[in-house]
């Protein structure tokens, strides 16, 4: 091993440790990454950012605002609704559920896909009168599926598909990978709902609805007598009277409710005010500014149906037809993760309340406003109606509450089908470019209005387009000094002992193994070198080996980490992180045992 391999080596480890412990944002994580083999001279300065301009990046950037377009348009609320007729048998249901899952996910991103489900889950599983786990799970699971059907399924397949065009100049087609991931599909589809459904843990504490949320903090009612100090005082003003960590979230006021006020309300005699606050805190205030204290209404309730009644008639007086309150999960880009509501000032900002904070086993003891947010957390937040879709889309979080299903106008729903269809088999037929087709497909979306212009640049996940470029950065230092090679060597060892047949279980195994610890486009980067490195060292196709690493970067079954998809679900479903391996060991040895003879078939060695 040379110096500057084992230099490559000490940074993609460190890399991939940061990456698994998650201490910061993998995108950064990526780029400093980049930047170390830069100041080590690994890669010319001018190279480092070469992986930034890769057709792989520019495509996953278009599908992302096509993706955003089939949402406005309807088209997942329109199966959203038909997945909601389906009838009480639960094989039924999951085959239907995970199925629609798959398709979506083939073609629009696949958090959002999922996203867009989970409601339509939660509402099955309450209709059946059973946990939502058994649903969420699979379908997690099946939007990772889904993304095996489309070469824009994930961005792992551009990348395998970009790496093709470097070593064969031919990239893969548009739906070249859609026979294995169909296969793969139904069979994986068949097992959880015959007999893997089975695996899944009940658990019921995870059932959506504000009545799983335990927090420390309390919705207390108090009047504000004539004599009170904050008479005539703004809610913004309040500080003045007392520094008791407060929050009014409420005000019934002559009979009327005005839910979430503006800070620059004054407030009046005979106010009957709802503030949030921890004990402590609530006594202080009522002591400062001489109010009378109503009856504590703590907003949790793990505990029996008379106190869910007190809790469901407090949401009551949160909300109103101009104001709502809703469930959302923090996804794993958020700008509120790692950050408070306090020092995002939510209020003043975006006009919402954080009223609670869900996160699996743990009692958060600080207050609301004080609490670091982590994805997966599940907030309940109050704000405007009108503007809170867009408000929880700013802020990217995913909203669980059942909603309405908003059909969408048919012409909307057949302009955007259009735009996207057009695009797909003008790839097919080879008119354009798979990068040029999206793009095109992208700029229809936007000029058509389906996809305004602010939310085509929101909606571009640039955490992954940024640890894209890094990461492509990373796997051509890796290339350059021969360590990939180095690597290969190894695994070569044993071909003189064995069948290539076992060499490409040995790289699928390593995919999924890596990316069940690290971001799947982490570990396809660097595992997708190496295939090669080992199909070239037996002199046979790269095909198969670039396949397998797509597919290994597709099942991170076993852990929450390994997906985004897993973190989405995490606390809605309520899961323990040994939850997954329940259903996921089986499922990666299933997927083995059906991709390598599927592999060996349609791209022969």
């Amino acid at each position: 091993m040379t110096l500057e391999q084992g230099a490559v080596f000490a940074v993609i480890v460190l890399t991939l440790v940061m990456l698994a412990l998650e201490l910061w944002r993998y995108d950064l994580v990526a780029l400093m990454g980049m930047l170390l083999l830069v100041i080590l001279r690994i890669i010319p300065a001018n190279e480092a950012f070469a992986g930034f301009g890769d057709s792989a990046v520019v495509t996953i950037a278009a599908v992302l605002v096509c993706s955003r377009g089939l949402q406005n348009s309807g088209v997942a609320d329109l199966m959203a609704k038909w997945m909601s007729m389906i009838g009480n048998h639960l094989s039924l249901q999951l085959v239907v559920m995970c199925g629609v899952v798959i398709f979506s996910s083939a073609f629009m991103n696949n958090i959002g896909a999922l996203a867009i489900f989970i409601p339509v889950a939660i509402r099955v599983a309450r209709r059946s009168e059973r946990s939502a786990s058994l649903y969420l799970l699979p379908m997690a699971f099946s939007a990772h599926l889904g993304g095996l059907m489309t070469l824009i399924g994930t961005p792992p397949n551009l990348i395998v598909s970009s790496l093709r065009v470097e070593y064969v100049g031919e990239a893969f087609g548009m739906f070249e990978f859609a026979p294995v991931g169909l296969a793969l599909s139904v069979v994986v589809v068949a097992f959880i709902s015959l007999l893997g459904w089975r695996l899944v843990p009940r658990r019921e504490e995870g059932k959506s609805g504000f009545a799983q949320f335990v927090v420390e903090d309390y919705v207390s009612e108090v009047l504000v007598p004539p004599e009170s100090p904050l008479a005539g005082c703004r809610i913004r003003d309040r500080g003045s009277v007392s520094d008791a960590d407060v929050w009014v979230v409420g005000i019934e006021r002559d009979g009327e409710r005005l839910p979430a006020p503006s800070a620059f309300t004054r407030l009046k005699a005979g106010d009957d005010l709802l503030v949030r606050a921890e004990a402590e805190a609530l006594r202080q205030f009522v002591h400062d500014a001489q109010l009378e204290l109503a009856e504590s209404k703590p907003i949790n309730s793990d505990a029996d149906a008379a106190e869910e009644g007190t809790s469901a008639s407090l949401l009551e007086a949160l909300q109103s037809d101009e104001i709502k309150v809703v469930e959302a999960v923090v996804g794993p880009d958020s700008r509120l993760r790692g950050r408070t509501a306090r020092a995002l000032s939510l209020r003043d900002r975006y006009g919402v309340n954080v009223l609670a904070v869900s996160r699996p086993r743990t009692q958060i003891k600080s207050m609301v406003g004080d609490t670091v947010f982590k994805s997966g957390d599940v907030l309940l937040i109050q704000g405007p109606a009108r503007r809170m879709s867009e408000t929880l889309t700013r802020l990217g979080c995913l909203p669980l509450a059942e909603r309405g299903i908003s059909l969408g106008q048919p012409q909307r729903v057949a302009l955007a089908i259009g735009i996207f269809g057009t695009a797909l088999l003008a790839s097919t037929l080879g008119l354009l470019a798979i990068p040029a087709a999206m793009t095109a497909a992208a700029c229809g979306m936007v000029a058509t209005g389906l996809v305004s212009l602010r939310e085509a640049y929101e909606h571009i996940d640039w955490p992954i387009v940024i640890l894209v470029g890094a990461m492509l950065a990373m796997g051509a230092a890796l290339e350059s000094t021969g360590g990939d090679q180095l690597i290969a060597d190894q695994i070569l060892r044993i071909s003189h002992h064995v069948a290539p047949a076992v060499l490409l279980v040995v790289v699928l195994l390593l995919t999924m193994f890596l990316s069940d610890l690290v971001n799947n486009t982490a570990a396809v980067v660097l595992m997708a070198s190496i295939g090669i490195s080992v199909a070239r060292g037996l002199g046979i196709s790269l095909d198969p080996f670039l396949v397998a690493v797509a597919i290994g970067g597709a099942c991170a079954f076993l852990t929450p980490i390994g997906h985004e998809s897993n973190v989405l679900v995490f606390e809605v479903g309520g899961f323990e992180f040994s939850d997954f391996w329940r259903l996921g060991l089986p499922l990666e040895l299933l997927i083995v045992v059906v991709a390598v003879p599927l592999l060996l078939w349609l791209w022969p060695m």
